[in-house]
């Protein structure tokens, strides 16, 4: 008879292994906000979603008291607290976890509630918590970095570092004078006499000069 049933069982399915399961909407693995989720917010995002199922003594599911303490996690193999601490915080920017209740030193641990699922009233939580909810906030919120990751700004030309050129494009230009340094044919000046001139021009004075005293 168990044969028969688990027989029936596989035949109605896909034939996938007993037990409790995660129900993650294929709408939260496509949209881009979980594109740009790192990888260690993926991996918290899935202990979340484990530890979500229906209570039979609140007769109430789990959502909105969900943990991401290290005494819990620490059990799934998570050593790290910086890295539960940049994760969970990663994971509520992106909009796919709400903090219902806060927590605080030295046992009061944080609460929290996966957003698309519904979430279930409780007088515990923190108060706001339920009117801050916001059912598939990732959809709602833009994606945290672009899908190629961040990029840094260029402080340089693309083509590189270019220095200044010194002298110009087609080599050294002569200065431009504004006057001719040599005069122009209609403003000009004597030229001196040469010295054989001169000389010559003393040696005649002389002559008359004793032609008149003789």
């Amino acid at each position: 008879m168990a044969n028969d049933r688990s027989h029936k069982s596989s035949s109605k399915g896909d034939g996938r292994d007993s037990g409790g399961f995660i129900a993650l909407p294929w709408q939260v693995m496509d949209c881009p906000a979980f594109h740009s989720l790192s990888h260690p917010a993926k991996a918290l995002l899935l202990e979340f979603a484990r530890q979500h199922h229906f209570h039979k003594g609140e007769k109430m599911h789990t959502n909105g008291r969900l943990l991401a303490n290290s005494k819990t996690l620490s059990k799934r193999g998570w050593r790290s607290n910086g890295t539960i601490f940049r994760a969970k915080n990663e994971l509520v920017s992106a909009g796919f976890i709400h903090e219902t209740v806060r927590g605080h030193r030295p046992n009061k641990a944080s609460w929290y509630a996966l957003t698309w699922y519904a979430l279930p009233m409780r007088p515990s939580y923190d108060a706001g918590a339920l009117a801050g909810f916001i059912k598939s906030a990732y959809l709602k919120i833009d994606a945290l970095k672009p899908s190629q990751g961040v990029e840094r700004s260029l402080i340089a030309p693309s083509q590189s570092v270019e220095r200044s050129s010194t002298t110009p494009s087609k080599g050294a230009v002569m200065p431009t004078f504004t006057h001719s340094p040599t005069p122009s044919k209609s403003d000009h000046i004597r030229a001196l006499p040469s010295t054989y001139e001169t000389s010559k021009q003393v040696t005649q004075l002389n002559k008359l000069h004793q032609g008149l005293t003789s």
